[in-house]
């Protein structure tokens, strides 16, 4: 048995001095609070423009009313496709561009409230604090924080609730140190935050007692701000002293706040909601997948340990929601805080192989909720099925952008995730439950593959191919020259498979009517009227007759038409070696993508990789039987493949990416399909992580 508490304490991220590039975040997977070194958010202007410290929930959308400007509908950019006109939310249009703007900026995240520190009524400065000891109790979800303001003593603790997006403090500290709280106005860009006083009064922080309960020591504020409104519950404060109408001081030294859409009563005490906080932790701790590599030789192995556990934490902490996460999570505005749903595997994919599949699950249901949108956005350009969106906020609305509008990858990305869920996560439990997971979500399997038989187009040798608009994983491409990306063409093939399976199991296509010529039974004619056999034979047609991915030299290519990859574009994504990395598939030539991955370590522009690129290609290396190359992939030292002190995947070339989760959830997901492969000098123990799907 691992001593798993010894295991994840080891990793307990510490700091002894003001890291902006790490502040630490406690959250419980659909709520985050992001603290410098004071455990709060007191050094805010200090570490604005390295890393925006934000209190979010993925509930906490705002939508700037339109100004004039932004009035009107969106113009689309018109495309040929196969025979048939297209259109998508691309370019902007000369006069439109202000419809466009407010079309992508809206809705976006926003900051809840900053929590900070005054000492004798002023702001405390980096220059300001000493001693500095902090350590966030992973094993625990607590941070705690132990410093100096101008040479007095501070302690402060500060928890989150795994249940309700509750936060706790306790402050031990001199009485001319106060906590306050104030509250911004929303704003689109990374901070979240509009602190401005030309929107100073645009929205409100109204005071409101518990009448009925007047000895029950909680306050809320009421805050409204255009077309929302949200509370901020206190419980243990019995009276603010507010300096403006939004920034309130809390003349207390512990207490929680609770953050909800709707007055909430009977808010914990902090005492109450460290013990239940603690034993929620350990619980998550105690029954997820962990590795052990204390007893290898190799030096870089309490490395990779310390990454897999902060990477669980983190993912645990910012994107176990009820929507997709977003690139940046909980943390801070990335892409106006929409999620991109490309990245939704690579997020949280490996929650199943570690053993949390209801982790992953609790975001799928989104897609069931969109699902009208989808199959509209689909039936816009005259496609069958669903067409699921790139870039998007919560009502499943794609948002205009150069790119986002072009990228098919994350059609099958869906398939992917449940059918790792019915092979992995469902493993033990009996036919009944399986079967019934099958049947929850077959509307999305079949909406899905209808969206990928019609979007591939049929040449005339009866090959179906993926032609243009369309811009590949590595978004380098122009669109209209675009001709069979190898990774969206084998993805493509995969998740059509995933779900003429699924139609199997489910009878919809049972082997034995998949096996014989219907034309030839008048029974199976019947069955063909009575349930669209014919849908099912059509898949498998497609199936069997998608192109083969584009190789030139012994190399795969971007694409068909891009037989300069490896001079040209040997930068961003290289998304080539994703067809034999993400994707468990049978038609890949490993010679052939032996000498891609070999040709990508020689010739790409490692510093434009992203973090997820580093996983994959460990991934390619891991089918490969190289796990050597995989181990040094994973660990490479470049500016993207960075994890700081807290853990987070920081892209260090990139300023509105303090944080990439792909980078954490991909590590992750690599990082199982090593186990019972690792090279020579390495030794792992391993508890509840699977690599059965790779």
């Amino acid at each position: 048995m691992i001593d798993r508490k010894n295991l994840i304490t080891r990793h307990n991220p510490r700091l002894t001095t003001v890291d902006r590039c790490s502040p630490l975040t406690v959250g419980n997977g659909g709520f985050a609070f992001t603290a410098d070194i004071t455990g709060l958010q007191t050094l805010y202007a200090h570490y604005e423009s390295e890393f925006p410290l934000c209190t979010m929930a993925e509930w906490a959308w705002h939508t700037t009313p339109r100004t004039a400007d932004e009035q009107g509908e969106l113009l689309l950019t018109e495309y040929a496709h196969a025979g048939r006109t297209v259109f998508y939310p691309v370019e902007k249009k000369a006069g439109n561009e202000g419809v466009y703007n407010w079309l992508r900026h809206n809705p976006h995240k926003f900051n809840l409230a900053r929590v900070f520190l005054t000492a004798d009524g002023e702001e405390i400065s980096a220059a300001d604090i000493g001693d500095v000891s902090q350590t966030l109790h992973i094993y625990e979800g607590r941070l705690e924080s132990h410093f100096t303001v101008k040479g007095q003593p501070v302690r402060v603790e500060t928890i989150c609730d795994f249940a309700t997006d509750t936060l706790g403090f306790s402050v031990q500290a001199a009485d001319n140190i106060t906590v306050n709280v104030a509250f911004p106005y929303g704003h689109h860009e990374i901070s979240a935050s509009d602190w401005s006083a030309e929107n100073y009064d645009r929205h409100s922080s109204s005071l409101q007692l518990d009448l009925e309960n007047p000895q029950n020591s909680q306050i809320s504020i009421v805050r409204r701000m255009d077309n929302i409104s949200y509370f901020a519950n206190f419980c243990e404060v019995d009276k603010f002293l507010s300096d403006s109408k939004h920034v309130f001081n809390v003349p207390c030294k512990e207490f929680t706040l609770n953050f909800s859409e709707t007055e909430t009563k009977n808010v914990l005490s902090f005492a109450a909601l460290k013990q239940r906080t603690a034993a929620a932790w350990q619980d998550f701790w105690q029954n997820c997948g962990v590795m052990d590599f204390s007893k290898s030789s190799d030096v870089r192995a309490n490395e990779l340990e310390r990454r897999i556990i902060l990477s669980l934490y983190l993912c645990r902490v910012q994107s176990c929601g009820t929507l997709p996460p977003a690139e940046t999570g909980l943390t801070l505005n990335s892409w106006y805080g929409r999620f991109h749903l490309e990245m939704h595997a690579w997020h949280s994919a490996f929650w199943v192989l570690y053993g949390n599949s209801a982790l992953l699950e609790k975001s799928l249901a989104w897609y069931k909720k969109i699902l009208p949108k989808a199959k509209e956005n689909a039936k816009i350009n005259g496609y069958k099925g669903a067409r699921w969106p790139k870039q998007v906020c919560p009502d499943g609305t794609d948002s205009p952008s150069p790119i986002a509008p072009l990228l098919v990858w994350q059609q099958p990305h869906i398939l992917y995730m449940l059918d790792m869920i019915y092979k992995v996560g469902k493993n033990g439990k009996n036919e009944a439950e399986k079967r019934d997971f099958l049947a929850e979500y077959w509307e999305i399997a079949r909406e899905t593959a209808d969206f990928i038989c019609d979007f591939l187009q049929v040449d005339e040798n009866g090959k179906y191919n993926l032609v243009a608009p369309l811009i590949p994983a590595q978004e380098e491409h122009e669109p209209t020259e675009v001709k069979n990306p190898t990774l969206e063409l084998e993805y493509f093939r995969y998740g059509l498979k995933i779900a003429i399976d699924w139609a199997k199991l489910l009878e919809i296509g049972n082997s034995e009517i998949f096996s014989q010529d219907l034309e030839d039974s008048q029974d199976s004619q019947d069955l063909l009227e009575k349930q669209d056999w014919q849908k099912w034979r059509q898949w498998q047609k497609i199936y069997a007759n998608i192109a083969e991915p584009p190789h030139k030299n012994g190399v795969y290519l971007a694409h068909e038409n891009c037989p300069a990859t490896f001079e040209q574009f040997n930068r961003d994504h290289p998304s080539m070696v994703g067809a034999l990395g993400l994707l468990p598939q049978d038609r890949t030539d490993r010679k052939i993508m032996q000498a891609t991955l070999e040709k990508v370590l020689d010739c790409w522009q490692m510093q434009t990789m992203w973090g997820w690129d580093f996983a994959m290609m460990s991934m390619t290396a891991v089918r490969l039987g190289l796990p050597k190359l995989a181990v040094d992939l994973l660990l490479m030292d470049t500016p993207k493949n960075a994890y700081v002190a807290s853990g987070n995947n920081f892209q260090q070339t990139r300023k509105d990416l303090p944080l990439y989760l792909p980078g954490n959830g991909s590590l992750l997901l690599a990082a199982a399909m090593l186990v019972g492969r690792l090279p020579d000098g390495w030794v792992v123990e391993v508890e509840g992580v699977s690599s059965k799907f790779s």
